[in-house]
């Protein structure tokens, strides 16, 4: 009773809600619906597609940063190798060790080595862009510094540089160090330690980056870009004023300044910071990429800026004119809203025509376009979802198909050996044993895989198989199996015997009262493993042979029947060669041969699992 009151009164409330606005002029309608279903909505999606033009602006700068930042470290790794490159010749440089290593009694004694070394000038002449100097320093104090061979004073062995490569036990690093033999200016530099075992002693190599290339590097990106130590050292940079400094002075954020990778943002920017992978060096460089937010949204609030005057200017136009004209247009909006209603009751075969090439006219036009296009589209959504539920359908009888070769194996298994079991219990052992090897070999059916077996496995198949078939016909069948011992290692395909024997016992014993036999022989010789399978069955004509031999040629079976000769054929064929086919020999009421040889030469042949 209470939901029949509730349903009254939405109904009251619904009706004077429409009696009042049936009751205002047409112009005043098309300035409400102007209102609520352009204003609003061109509102809204301006807004919307504003923010998604900014969000695209961001993603396309960060794409463009990585692909900038990818660029800067290839060229800067290029750079950073030849120092570490050339460390480690040195390390090995024996004419290096002998001078470092010797103590000298006269100043002429060490100009003149220094004289004949010219090792250090010429890796900078041939890597001058890529190292500025080179400098070992050494405590062997018998010898002059002369700006590449250095003697160690106190001064350089309380730098922690020094200390810390004599630590490194030959890792190199890099620092960020003064070059005192170059105005005392810093450079980044590769430091390592390297020692001469045979002396007991060792030295600290410092090899010095060009920084002028690091900076051409850098100065092609277009925004701020730097290459940064682990101690936050601006080693380079495309910025005035901030080489040297640190990076702290620039950026806020303290995930970079901690030496965190990825992607962080500030009050004012985006931050990309982007390791510099080089081998067995535990200090790593870093590049860092700053763009503005303002930068990266400037184009976004252009067009955004522009949006707000275009839809300003168009509703300001709109609304003037359906003030002025709604009572002339009315009588053709009504129409036209007649026609519109009739396509959405899903008549689309009605016409819209409004007469006039005026905007109405036009939007008639472009309404029967639509409703012709809506359609075709129905029509195809329709036609899609025919073949959606096909397809799903014929998903669903695969997934049953799926789910039952599951489940029959397991049934049918537990099912026999309940069967055997209770056989057994009863005291029908030869019936509880026949039960056992008809599920040996339903599950050897089900288990075969595409590789090869050997061959004693196979002859287990075929006597599993033949106890099965003699426990049928009993003293109609007997079967003998005449096996060269040296063929039961030797691997070929699964079921390549076994349908040759079915064959014979069902086509060939089936109507022998009594006395069928079958002998199973196989044979090796120095190249080739014979196998044949003989019964003294029925037989067959002359005529029927030639046409059994013919069928097994045939790429489809169109008889329906001797499937197993023609798999085995084909099979046999595929792997070993033509000459491996299946021959057939028979004679009427005499018997048949079936028979097959594989090639003993490895590979692809049959093969021991001995050899």
């Amino acid at each position: 009773m209470q939901h029949f009151k509730t349903s009254q009164g939405l109904k009251i409330i619904h009706h004077q809600i429409v009696k009042k606005i049936n009751n205002i002029s047409l112009r005043n309608k098309l300035f409400l619906s102007f209102v609520a279903v352009v204003f609003i909505p061109v509102i809204i999606i301006g807004g919307y597609l504003t923010n998604q033009l900014r969000l695209f602006g961001l993603e396309d700068a960060e794409q463009q940063a990585s692909i900038n930042m990818e660029r800067v470290k290839e060229r800067t790794i290029e750079v950073l190798k030849i120092p570490i490159f050339l460390s480690t010749n040195l390390s090995f440089d024996n004419r290096l060790k002998e001078i470092v290593n010797t103590e000298y009694e006269t100043v002429f004694d060490v100009v003149s080595e220094y004289w004949q070394y010219n090792t250090f000038q010429d890796y900078l002449n041939t890597f001058n862009h890529e190292i500025s100097n080179i400098r070992l320093f050494t405590n062997n104090q018998t010898l002059l510094n002369n700006w590449e061979i250095i003697p160690v004073n106190q001064t350089i062995a309380n730098k922690d540089w020094y200390i810390q490569a004599m630590e490194g036990n030959g890792v190199s690093s890099w620092h960020f160090i003064n070059d005192e033999t170059n105005s005392n200016q810093k450079y980044l530099c590769l430091v390592r330690r390297i020692d001469f075992p045979e002396y007991n002693t060792s030295g600290v190599l410092v090899i010095n980056v060009n920084p002028i290339t690091l900076q051409k590097i850098l100065s092609q990106e277009s925004s701020p870009t730097m290459l940064v130590d682990e101690k936050n050292n601006i080693i380079a940079t495309n910025q005035d004023n901030a080489l040297g400094k640190n990076i702290s002075e620039f950026i806020s954020s303290e995930q970079v300044i901690s030496g965190k990778f990825g992607t962080f943002e500030d009050e004012a920017n985006r931050i990309f910071v982007e390791p510099i992978p080089l081998a067995n060096i535990p200090n790593t460089l870093r590049i860092v990429t700053v763009i503005s937010n303002r930068e990266i949204s400037a184009n976004a609030s252009q067009f955004g800026k522009i949006g707000v005057i275009v839809v300003s200017i168009s509703i300001g136009v709109a609304l003037f004119f359906i003030y002025f004209l709604s009572k002339l247009l009315s009588n053709r909006l009504i129409l036209l809203s007649r026609q519109i209603k009739q396509v959405g009751k899903g008549k689309f075969d009605t016409p819209i025509l409004i007469d006039g090439n005026d905007e109405i006219g036009q939007l008639s036009v472009q309404l029967q376009h639509m409703v012709n296009n809506t359609q075709k589209l129905i029509q195809e959504v329709h036609e899609s979802n025919t073949q959606r539920s096909l397809l799903e359908k014929k998903q669903s009888e695969i997934k049953l198909k799926m789910m039952a070769s599951q489940i029959n194996p397991h049934f049918l298994f537990n099912a026999l050996e309940s069967i055997r079991m209770e056989a057994a219990y009863k005291g029908e052992k030869e019936i509880a044993n026949i039960i056992k090897l008809l599920g040996k070999l339903m599950r050897n059916s089900i288990d075969i895989g595409a590789g090869k077996i050997t061959l004693v496995q196979e002859l287990q198949v075929i006597q599993w198989y033949l106890e099965i078939q003699k426990f049928r016909y009993d003293e109609r069948l007997h079967y003998y199996l005449d096996v060269d011992p040296s063929s039961t290692t030797m691997h070929i395909p699964p079921l390549t015997i076994q349908p040759l024997v079915e064959n014979s016992v069902i086509h060939g014993l089936e109507n022998h009262n009594k006395g069928g036999a079958v002998w199973i022989k196989i044979n090796v010789s120095s190249t080739t493993l014979l196998v044949e399978v003989i019964d003294n069955g029925i037989g067959m004509t002359k005529e029927k042979l030639t046409f059994l031999q013919s069928s097994l040629r045939e790429k489809e079976d169109k008889t329906g029947m001797r499937i197993g000769l023609r798999n085995v054929d084909q099979r046999l064929r595929l792997i070993y060669g033509a000459q491996s086919g299946i021959s057939i020999d028979s004679e009427l009421n005499k018997g048949t041969k079936v028979s097959f040889s594989i090639p003993i030469r490895g590979g692809s042949h049959a093969e021991s699992i001995d050899r």
